[in-house]
């Protein structure tokens, strides 16, 4: 007899193949059929304070997407995605409260006064801030309010900012050769009438994140600089973290500012300084539609 060919053997590979999945179909679990174990309720008169994550829906804890389908009210910030909002139901109340760099368009006492007066009505209250509530995001302020008007409240924690902006990146924010440390920043310390502790921040065992510094990358780096950095130390510049229209910068601190100028990023957008960032040229994780620059690897 005659030997098969390679395409007819792998057409009777395929076709036994399907074959097999049929008759084994009534005893596999397919993905379509399992459920997720999603228990709670949204209750009325309660406030939920909910990290929205970093932009992208599929980073959202399970309890976040739960709560966002069953509440009554979301009071929304400005860096929540919109594919998170589509998770929203039609009939659910919307407040937006967003705050942007040099305008609020609603005030903190007012937001407070809100989440208060629906929680009143007997309404389940979702509070939905961008990353973390708990990091750089007044959650504070708002558990004060809700406090001395004694309504319960829940906390949701998110993905930070930094937590994304990593991974998407693909490296790590501490690893044991570049970093013992973890240090969030924020980077209105640096405004005219306030400064970091650039002495204390200047070290080489550890990674630096400041959040909302866009306008402060000059006085970032040369702060750092002036601390005992060397102008090769690296840093990293990424807007939009795990969304589509994620970019980057990667440089030094002697270049950034240069780098910067010559090719904007929009907001919001997150500062990481360390040799950790001497990994984002070799991270798999890294797209071509990223803007990286070369940095000094004798560091």
């Amino acid at each position: 007899m005659p030997a098969l060919s390679n395409p007819l053997l792998l057409k009777w590979f395929n076709a036994f193949m399907r074959l097999s999945q049929r008759a084994l179909s009534p005893w596999v679990q397919h993905a379509a059929d399992i459920r997720l174990p999603l228990r709670g309720e949204c209750r009325a008169g309660q406030v939920y304070l909910v990290g929205a994550g970093s932009g992208d829906a599929e980073l959202l804890t399970l309890k976040a997407a739960r709560l966002l389908m069953q509440a009554d009210a979301v009071v929304y910030d400005r860096l929540v995605g919109d594919d998170v909002l589509a998770l929203i139901p039609g009939g659910s109340e919307r407040y937006y409260v967003g705050k942007a760099r040099g305008h609020h368009s609603v005030p903190q006492a007012e937001i407070g006064a809100l989440m208060v007066k629906l929680a009143r009505e007997g309404k389940s209250v979702v509070r939905l801030k961008g990353g973390d509530p708990a990091v750089f995001a007044r959650m504070g302020e708002e558990l004060d309010a809700l406090a001395a008007a004694e309504i319960p409240a829940a906390i949701v924690p998110g993905i930070t900012a930094a937590s994304a902006a990593a991974a998407c990146m693909g490296i790590p924010l501490t690893d044991r050769g570049h970093a013992q440390q973890l240090r969030f920043v924020t980077a209105q310390l640096c405004r005219e009438d306030g400064s970091p502790d650039w002495a204390s921040l200047a070290r080489k065992d550890e990674t630096l994140v400041f959040y909302m510094g866009l306008s402060k990358v000059s006085a970032i780096c040369h702060g750092l600089r002036q601390a005992g950095l060397p102008d090769e130390w690296p840093i990293m510049l990424v807007a939009n973290a795990s969304q589509p229209e994620q970019q980057s910068l990667v440089g030094s601190l002697a270049d950034m500012p240069e780098q910067l100028a010559a090719t904007p990023l929009p907001s919001p957008c997150l500062i990481v300084v360390g040799s950790v960032v001497q990994r984002v040229a070799t991270s798999p994780a890294l797209k071509t539609t990223d803007i990286a620059q070369p940095y000094s690897s004798d560091l």
